[in-house]
């Protein structure tokens, strides 16, 4: 049986693995333990740049060896990263448009057991509002090792939104390739309403749609990796074939997936549209699931608001 990682993990794993081959890029740590790169420099010492906490310093020292001519990636927890290096990232990689891989972990409210103010439930919002940028999250462990692949061979700044905990595959490599800015279809149950998922809730919106269908209700979900440029084309034919859409994520509904949605069906295709997600709060601590489970974003909270959008949506007929 495969072991069930956390996409941190699993993007980490496979990126130690590709440098075994591919010896064109560096990375950069902060003295966290953030997606096992923190053992890189045990293996590849010349390529490895510790800066110790002091993430502003490290995204400067990143854009240097870049602006240098290196591919780089570097880990940090994703608030620091969007946060405390906000200026860096800005100024120092997007600026320049530099070739920096900015790897965030620990996203989310699943830091519930790190404490509030290290959950990262604006990050999104803050890297996708910088020009030049380009902004994806896997969904499970498949993913994040396909992203891995992909990411070295990227130009330009990326900002990369990884999971702390384990969450089960949803995909199998074989079959699975990542595609820079173009959304999955992962369950097609017909036209009632679309659900579009960035990140580890996609589990939890597959498990709605079942429940859905068994209720006459007939859902799509699409896996949405790539956040910013967003496939705006597919959100267009949700909204277009379905007449109602869902977003799901664990972030903030200002300024993440949910707005990047909601701006290109009103700019294009005006349909109903339900943001779940953090309301204009911090992040808590505490259990993950039951964390999940008071924002309303566990499954059952998922139906519910589907079940709710889907009777809206008729009311307009």
């Amino acid at each position: 049986m495969a072991q069930v990682l956390a996409t941190r993990m699993a993007f980490g794993q496979e990126l130690l693995e590709i440098a075994r081959e591919n010896q064109n890029f560096v990375v950069c740590n902060a003295d966290t333990k953030t997606c096992g790169l923190e053992k890189f420099g045990k293996e590849f010492p010349e390529r490895e740049f510790s800066f110790g906490i002091a993430e502003q310093n490290l995204v400067a020292g990143a854009a240097g060896l870049a602006a240098c001519g290196n591919k780089v990636f570097l880990a940090t927890f994703a608030v620091f990263a969007s946060m405390r290096a906000c200026e860096q990232v800005r100024t120092f990689v997007c600026y320049p448009r530099l070739n920096v891989t900015i790897i965030g972990t620990h996203a989310g409210l699943q830091v519930g057991g790190d404490g509030a103010t290290h959950a990262a439930i604006e990050d999104i919002a803050i890297m996708r509002s910088f020009p030049n940028m380009t902004v994806v999250q896997p969904a499970d462990a498949v993913a994040a090792r396909a992203l891995a692949h992909a990411a070295v061979d990227f130009n330009g700044p990326l900002y990369i939104r990884l999971h702390r905990n384990p969450v089960a595959d949803l995909y199998s490599p074989p079959n699975y390739r990542f595609e820079w800015g173009k959304a999955r279809m992962v369950v097609d149950n017909g036209a009632d309403l679309t659900m579009i998922v960035s990140g580890i809730l996609l589990k939890k919106a597959v498990d709605a749609a079942d429940a859905l269908e068994k209720e006459g209700i007939h859902a799509r979900v699409l896996d949405m990796a790539t956040i910013k440029p967003l496939d705006e084309e597919a959100v267009i034919r949700s909204a277009r074939e379905t007449g109602a859409i869902i977003t799901i994520e664990d972030h903030t509904i200002l300024g993440g997936l949910g707005s990047a949605v909601a701006e290109t069906v009103a700019e294009h295709c005006p349909v109903p549209v339900r943001r779940i997600g953090i309301r204009d709060r911090f992040g808590e601590s505490g259990d993950p699931e039951l964390l999940y489970r008071a924002h309303g974003m566990d499954t059952a909270s998922i139906t519910a608001a589907a079940r709710e959008l889907a009777a809206r949506k008729n009311s307009y007929r």
